[in-house]
């Protein structure tokens, strides 16, 4: 019977990544199917891997990548989503808004309505430009109404 190198055992191999704070220590898809590929080379011949375990390892690297494509998805959305603020609130555009109006001390003096001429983005902070000349934070509106109402 065929032995295994030690050396080839997963606890004698060398880190060759380094483990800091901020990085991941978890097993990527690539580890996982050089361990893989590792255990197919080193199986004995006259004892393969069963099939059924073989089909378990493959669905359980498929679901590894489907995650990991999945969660790199969700990422690219998440970042999308912090450049479009203006896109959310574009859709305001030509419609009526009632909106409470502020003053330099933070107390609401009352309610006021206009049309909405455009969206401006500024710092971290998102203005609707409206037609009496007013700007305003979209936390302000109190109703969002179609011309025609």
């Amino acid at each position: 019977m065929t032995t295994i190198d030690p050396s080839l055992y997963l606890k004698s191999q060398q880190q060759t990544r380094s483990v800091d704070a901020g990085s991941n220590s978890m097993l990527g898809k690539d580890d996982f199917l050089k361990i893989l590929m590792t255990q197919l080379q080193n199986q004995d011949p006259t004892s393969p891997m069963k099939d059924k375990e073989f089909i378990s390892q493959m669905t359980s690297f498929s679901t590894l990548e489907q995650m990991t494509n999945m969660s790199t998805a969700i990422e690219k959305l998440t970042q999308a989503q912090n450049f479009a603020p203006v896109v959310k609130y574009s859709s305001m555009i030509g419609n009526q808004v009632s909106y409470e109006v502020i003053n330099e001390n933070g107390t609401v003096m009352g309610a006021e309505t206009s049309e909405v001429l455009a969206v401006t983005k500024k710092q971290n902070s998102v203005e609707l430009e409206l037609k009496n000349g007013e700007k305003i934070s979209p936390e302000q509106i109190m109703r969002v109404s179609d011309q025609t109402d």
